[in-house]
């Protein structure tokens, strides 16, 4: 009985993933690797020594280094809240009304919604921190002609309202990225769901609730844990607006902000790559820590009720 011949190794596939390989690996492999190695290291006198895990035992358990993290932590986690509980439900309002085909200019809409999200954070920062200045900024005239002046306060100069008056600017910047997600998901469920549904008397807002919303838990899952990971790592428009120190008085600090300061160092504080990698490393436990806790515990859930 005549063997079956070996399929030939397609050498193709290898040939035409390895400049991908390549750079994913010299850019976010090695990195990532490179700095989970720096966090297990100290300099003592200028010679680089192995110290385990000492330098999480100091950002955890040092007076000095843990008051820093928790309140960058706690900053972090509340940038997150702002934008899970006014990014996204906006996001997917505005994706349901632009998904209507009553609705005229629609692509218009869409468009002005979502060119905020390809701006420069820079430039989103600075205009933000002009526009909220009580000095020349146009907020206080703008609050003036509509009467409503007495709501006016240096947002960005108050510990209390800094933090929430910027991670409102972000979801201002970035709440077309969820439209825009959700407005696909919802084109993309079958005509012949929604005429079953008109067909027992759900239509409008019911159609949404009953019928749209079920389908697109995905898609909304999804731009939660991408929400998660992106607020999680932010840094750029805090460095825009507020500085490295991430003022007034820390109330802005987040963790990519106070990893930066530590490894770069600012002003009078040295750098220090070692205590800096390991406040990366923390920061990415934190995010992997929540994404598994959405693969392995949310996505599950959604998948079973959606089928």
């Amino acid at each position: 009985m005549a063997q079956p011949s070996k399929k030939p190794f397609r050498w193709h596939i290898a040939v035409f993933l390895a400049p991908a390989v390549f750079v994913y690996t010299a850019v976010m492999i090695y990195p990532l690797f490179n700095t989970l190695r720096l966090s297990l290291y100290s300099r003592v006198d200028q010679e680089r020594v192995w110290v385990g895990l000492d330098n999480f035992r100091t950002l955890f358990g040092d007076a000095i280094w843990s008051e820093q993290f928790w309140n960058a932590l706690g900053n972090n986690t509340w940038f997150f809240v702002i934008h899970m509980a006014v990014q996204n439900p906006i996001g997917i309002a505005l994706a349901a009304l632009l998904s209507s085909p009553r609705l005229r200019f629609s692509a218009f809409y869409r468009t002005a919604i979502f060119i905020p999200t390809i701006l420069s954070f820079v430039i989103v920062g600075f205009a933000w921190k002009l526009i909220l200045s009580p000095i020349w900024g146009i907020a206080p005239g703008m609050l003036d002609a509509i009467g409503l002046k007495f709501l006016y306060a240096p947002w960005l100069g108050k510990e209390e309202y800094a933090l929430t008056t910027l991670s409102l600017v972000s979801v201002w910047q970035y709440v077309g990225i969820p439209m825009m997600l959700i407005y696909a998901a919802l084109l993309s469920i079958p005509d012949e769901i929604l005429e079953a549904g008109e067909c027992d008397g759900i239509t409008g807002m019911s159609a949404f609730w009953k019928i749209k919303l079920p389908l697109i838990l995905p898609s909304i899952g999804i731009i939660s844990v991408l929400t998660f990971v992106a607020n999680f790592n932010a840094f750029d428009l805090i460095y825009a607006a507020q500085g490295a120190l991430a003022g007034p008085d820390f109330s802005t600090d987040i963790l990519g902000t106070f990893m930066y300061r530590t490894f770069f160092g600012f002003q009078l504080q040295l750098g220090d790559p070692h205590m800096g990698s390991t406040i990366a490393s923390a920061m990415f436990g934190i995010i992997l820590i929540g994404v598994c806790i959405y693969l392995f515990g949310i996505q599950r859930r959604l998948r079973s009720y959606q089928f």
